[in-house]
């Protein structure tokens, strides 16, 4: 591996890291917040003050969208924001946030299902093992009731499933996407199309749950946090890193933010972490490993190659 394929594979790897290592505490955050602002309402705060930082940004670089790329990224926010986000708030509103962390944990194996269904990345036995041993362990964590962890809801967990799944459709389209445009732009985009999509949904929440909007300076704190941070910051991180590394290579970094979530929920709200919950992180965790396993060992092999046999002109990123 060259000097400059090092230093982009290092950066793809420090901007997953930090990504998912934000959003393990924006559950904890979110657990708090959501005792006052309902999910889809929350949401759309998250994404117009994300949209207020993106846009700026995006503003000063001049970048601009083809119009046959609309579509595309208007599947991305329908996927990433009115299913997966909104999934992640109201599952994690009706169970724990350690058990958010967790279940959504498994998205890097359906993130190797969409890339080759997508980005036609082959799949090998090591990947649909881990595949496999993620399904189980978020089976256990959902199936397996503790009478100790009474605070956890079945519906909350499946809802959370839900987010795992269109998680890892949300960022095989994003890499496509960022193939063709920056991480920043698309990230700008997909917050615009989000507001768009879920604002009906937001009303007619409005409609049903009325909301005393006279919070304290800790309730403001945490939304500025969510938008700013968890969503402006950590969905460009998280979509920069994955345009600087393969789809499969970056999926197991994901697994930062359980490990996070988990912690701080213990820590901060004292949620109980249930023999369930360390059994179906164990299988999650060997599941990433398998899943994201062959396709490092492929990448190392194809880098490889390519110094054995130069091509002229080639240009890695369309491979």
């Amino acid at each position: 591996m060259s000097q400059s394929q090092w230093k982009q594979t290092f950066l793809g790897a420090v901007c997953l890291t930090l990504a998912a290592a934000i959003w393990g505490g924006v559950y904890v955050v979110s657990k708090v917040v959501l005792e006052v602002i309902p999910p889809f309402t929350l949401l759309i705060l998250r994404f117009c003050i994300a949209l207020v930082v993106l846009g700026a940004f995006s503003v000063a670089r001049k970048e601009r969208v083809a119009k046959k790329d609309y579509p595309l990224l208007m599947a991305i926010a329908f996927v990433g924001v009115t299913i997966s986000i909104a999934a992640q708030f109201l599952g994690t509103k009706l169970s724990t946030a350690h058990m958010g962390a967790l279940i959504t944990s498994a998205s890097p194996a359906f993130i190797a299902i969409f890339a080759v269904w997508l980005l036609k990345e082959r799949i090998h036995l090591k990947q649909a093992a881990g595949i496999l041993l993620a399904s189980i362990g978020v089976i256990i964590v959902i199936g397996v009731p503790d009478q100790a962890d009474a605070q956890s809801s079945l519906a909350g967990n499946l809802i959370l499933f839900v987010a795992a799944i269109s998680w890892g459709l949300y960022t095989v389209l994003s890499k496509k996407a960022t193939q063709r445009y920056s991480s920043l732009l698309v990230t700008t985009y997909v917050a615009l199309f989000g507001i768009i999509f879920t604002s009906p949904l937001m009303f007619w929440e409005l409609s049903v749950t009325p909301v005393s909007w006279q919070f304290g300076w800790d309730i403001w704190a945490g939304v500025l946090y969510i938008g700013m941070i968890s969503t402006a910051g950590a969905f460009y991180l998280w979509n920069k890193g994955f345009e600087l590394m393969p789809a499969g290579s970056g999926a197991g970094f994901f697994f930062v933010q359980p490990i996070v979530g988990a912690f701080l929920g213990w820590l901060l709200l004292h949620e109980h972490l249930s023999v369930g919950f360390f059994a179906g992180g164990a299988f999650i965790f060997f599941g990433v490993a398998f899943s994201t396993l062959r396709t490092r060992e492929s990448a190392k092999n194809k880098r490889e190659w390519m110094e054995e046999h130069p091509l002229p002109h080639y240009n890695e990123k369309q491979s």
